[in-house]
């Protein structure tokens, strides 16, 4: 199937903070999510009916049929059937005899992230459709819509939400732009009004979310392909996409890294992932990020073999997560950009369990001493190791997988690394890595090797910023101390019996 765009050139749209930029939108093959955008830059409520036709409610046990007929995964990463979200909820909603939520999680905190972005801004009422279809067959008491704080996609939506009737009361909420807040337990937390962060234990939000109650969560991708199969039926939408049909329909991609056209590529599943680089004018690189921050890299060979669908990337050992798709070119360093990228995820953590708070930290230390040519690969791999399984969320895992796939597919830099200290290329920022608001400081801990005699208390008093190598001696994260941190920075600067430790301003 060959590629081609399907949608309009027309300035792109910016976030509250003028810098994020929402790409342009292309197709291969049919446009379903993205049909009509060719033609408005958004699809207000009578033209959104005019392309995409009437929607009528749904039954529940009708509604979990069309899931299942077209298995519907969720879209934001974890690809949870969506059939047995809700039947879990319907099933909670029997027992409990409480009325449930339904949470739309379009905050999309991950940097790359666009797709939910651009159906936000250019077609919000395929997100209301599948809102309302499942509030209505489940009697919802509400719909929540969680966006991110950046501006991006809120004033399109609420004008959506006034442009139209829904079954239930509908309330926009705005979650903080950060890479975990979108995670299910802290969006939870978030809308109760607690801190948008994951909570200490594991918990189902089918059977207590939203005010304790039953709550069916899910990406706002998801919500927009139950729109279209709920229209189509699920024949048609099956004609499209996967051969087999265990994946039918089209995916978003988000590509931006290297690209030189990045874009929000609708594709059927199945799709050779070479197609959408082409389309997106990738040059030649060494490799591919598939998933986004939480996935796995691909070198360019197996990157041109791989297919866009769950399984055709988990085959070739990649990730769709999210959707995200970031090629990297031949004039960055790649160990670079993977310490860039370990070192905000360690910064973005909640803080609050010990593989977050501690483990992260030791994580991005050990691949900031790979990128230095000083460092040793089995430290990478072990400090991950000692993340895996044991986060109150998922984000110590990801990032582990994320350092550990690195360590495979640029084997030939390591080396390189390790004989020269680099590998005679600058660090050009590809892979998107923004600076936390609320985390970046403008100081960074330096040592005076000439005082420092070991002592080892620096790393006693701040176990967040310090650790001791195998020697004995303090190992510094290379990144600016976050402002959470800063007075703990300064009391172990204070403890040095050598005077060995100083904090100062960080270099622009």
């Amino acid at each position: 199937m060959s590629p081609r765009a399907a949608t309009s050139q027309r300035p792109r749209t910016r976030g509250s903070d003028g810098a994020a930029l929402v790409p342009t939108v292309l197709s291969i093959g049919p446009a379903r999510l993205t049909a009509g955008l060719d033609r408005a830059e958004r699809l207000d409520l009578r033209a959104h009916q005019q392309v995409h036709g009437p929607i009528g409610p749904l039954s529940l046990r009708a509604l979990i049929e069309l899931a299942e007929d077209i298995n519907l995964a969720g879209r934001g990463g974890a690809g949870f059937p969506f059939a047995k979200k809700l039947r879990a909820v319907a099933d909670a909603v029997e027992r409990r005899m409480l009325a449930p939520f339904v949470v739309v999680n379009a905050t999309e905190g991950e940097p790359a992230a666009w797709k939910d972005k651009v159906l936000l801004t250019r077609a919000p009422h395929l997100i209301l459709d599948g809102a309302a279809l499942v509030a209505w067959a489940l009697r919802a008491v509400e719909i929540v819509l969680c966006v991110a704080d950046d501006g991006v996609g809120e004033r399109s939506l609420l004008a959506a939400v006034a442009e139209r009737d829904l079954p239930v009361p509908a309330r926009v909420v705005r979650v903080p732009h950060r890479f975990i807040s979108g995670e299910g337990g802290a969006l939870v937390q978030g809308i109760n009004g607690l801190p948008h962060i994951p909570p200490g234990i594991k918990r189902r939000a089918a059977e207590g979310g939203v005010a304790g109650q039953p709550t069916l969560l899910s990406n706002a991708e998801t919500f927009a392909q139950l729109a279209i199969a709920a229209r189509v039926g699920p024949r048609r939408y099956c004609e499209v996409g996967d051969r087999d049909g265990k994946e039918p329909g089209t995916v978003l991609l988000s590509v931006t890294g290297s690209a030189r056209h990045p874009a929000v590529v609708e594709c059927p599943t199945g799709t050779a992932l070479a197609d959408v680089l082409d389309l997106c004018a990738v040059p030649s690189g060494p490799a591919v990020l598939s998933g986004g921050f939480h996935g796995r890299w691909l070198d360019m060979t197996t990157a041109s073999r791989a297919e866009v669908s769950r399984r055709g990337m988990t085959a070739v050992g990649g990730s769709l997560g999210a959707g995200i798709v970031l090629p990297i070119s031949s004039d960055t360093c790649p160990l670079g950009e993977v310490a860039r990228v370990v070192r905000y995820l360690a910064a973005e953590s909640a803080g609050q369990c010990g593989p977050c708070r501690l483990g992260l930290p030791d994580l991005a230390r050990a691949v900031d001493g790979i990128a230095s040519g000083a460092g040793d690969p089995a430290v990478v791999r072990a400090a991950a190791a000692g993340v895996k399984g044991r986060g109150a969320c998922s984000h110590p895992d990801g990032t582990a997988a994320f350092a550990t796939s690195a360590l495979e597919v640029f084997a030939d830099d390591l080396a390189r690394h390790a004989r020269s200290g680099d590998c005679g290329r600058p660090v050009a920022g590809v892979l998107p890595v923004p600076t936390a608001r609320e985390e970046a400081g403008t100081h960074r801990l330096h040592v005076d090797w000439s005082r420092c005699d070991g002592h080892g208390l620096c790393a006693d008093v701040a176990p967040d910023l310090i650790r001791l190598d195998g020697n004995g001696y303090p190992a510094l994260l290379d990144a600016p101390v976050p402002v959470r941190l800063e007075q703990v920075a300064a009391q172990a600067v204070a403890v040095c019996p050598a005077l060995a430790l100083r904090l100062a301003a960080a270099k622009r």
